[in-house]
């Protein structure tokens, strides 16, 4: 059912610091700031040659990533995105095993303007994960 691994999040206290690091630092190719109001981060992607790493930074007092923060204020991996062919049908066999997915069930548009939805991570292993539509 899952595809490629689409990125790993790391969630970061100072996204233009760490932004400074892996692109002067580790000489990677990285994207400018982009605020995602509706998950409540702002996000910076670093292209690698077989996939890319995303950074968060919490937009505002009411991000979800502002506790994980708190518990880990150097940052750390926050989540990893798997694609999928169908966001819905894999939302549905997921289910039907008993995975549980956060929130209201139903698809958002994420940071690359495709349909993703997160599953709990005590159902994966203590592991946060993303699907994202292809």
């Amino acid at each position: 059912m899952i595809g490629r691994l689409n990125h790993v999040a790391i969630a970061v206290p100072d996204l233009e610091a760490a932004t400074a690091t892996y692109r002067d630092t580790l000489g990677a190719r990285v994207s400018q700031p982009q605020p995602e109001p509706d998950h409540g981060v702002t996000v910076v992607f670093i292209e690698l040659p077989n996939t890319k790493i995303e950074l968060l930074e919490a937009l505002g007092d009411n991000s979800p990533i502002n506790a994980f923060l708190e518990r880990n204020p150097s940052g750390g991996i926050h989540h990893v995105c798997y694609e999928v062919e169908d966001i819905l049908a894999a939302r549905d066999r997921l289910v039907e095993t008993g995975a549980r997915v956060l929130g209201t069930g139903e698809p958002k548009i994420g940071a690359h303007g495709k349909p993703v939805l997160f599953l709990h991570p005590k159902d994966f292993n203590g592991t946060l994960v993303e699907l994202e539509q292809v």
